[in-house]
């Protein structure tokens, strides 16, 4: 049964969307995300930028991203909030998730959500934080998506996805050699949900939150 990556950094397919980076072109197909990272901005990140907002055009281009707020390893928090909001506005236009890159910076969140008023539907991807921190973005369009930490005894993000509401999670590979199938058992056993009913609920959630849909 293939199994939809919400994201990954390996390859191109049907079943998954793959992180096309700003120095990317090669576009095989499959479908794929376009987006800034924090680690990759610079002074003059608005004509990378437009490149993103060229290629997002493409159909198969399901979401924009990841891009977001990184207080360790970003470069000035300012020049993260312009990009990430140009991003953001993208997102909206498009009726696509935005895929969101979040370390230090859960406060730069809140502050966005209550102060914009369009707000894209973002998939905070990655998420290990304590569930605390994940209720406060509920009242908003926010949903979750977790990956090979969910192999860690204990850990936050399987605590958060045993509360998550389901419509708001998803599940990916991201950068790790895990394939996604073994994410997705380790998500079914959290669950207690078969692999087939957890692959059926994040194809529906995706369809239900995106103009862009799969199948």
């Amino acid at each position: 049964m293939p199994f939809f990556d919400f994201h990954t950094h390996h390859s191109q397919g049907f079943q998954s969307i793959y992180n096309l980076s700003e120095h990317e072109s090669n576009i095989q197909g499959g479908y794929f995300s376009a987006g800034i990272h924090p680690w990759n901005l610079t002074k003059n990140w608005e004509v990378a930028f437009e490149k993103i907002q060229e290629i997002s055009e493409n159909p198969n281009c399901l979401a924009v991203g990841e891009t977001g707020f990184d207080r360790i390893w970003g470069p000035d928090i300012s020049l993260q909030k312009k990009a990430f909001h140009a991003h953001a506005q993208l997102a909206y236009r498009l009726q696509i998730p935005l895929i969101l890159h979040l370390v230090k910076g859960h406060d730069l969140l809140i502050e966005y959500l209550k102060t914009e008023v369009r707000v894209p539907r973002i998939i905070w991807h990655g998420y290990n934080l304590k569930s605390h921190l994940a209720k406060q973005t509920l009242d908003f369009p926010v949903y979750f998506s977790f990956g090979k930490v969910l192999t860690q005894a204990d850990s936050n993000a399987a605590q958060w996805l045993q509360e998550c509401p389901k419509d708001r999670i998803f599940l990916e590979s991201d950068d790790s050699d895990l394939r996604i199938d073994s994410i997705y058992r380790e998500a079914s056993l959290i669950l207690q949900l078969s692999e087939e009913e957890l692959s059926q609920q994040l194809i529906k959630n995706w369809n239900h939150l995106s103009s862009r849909k799969i199948s």
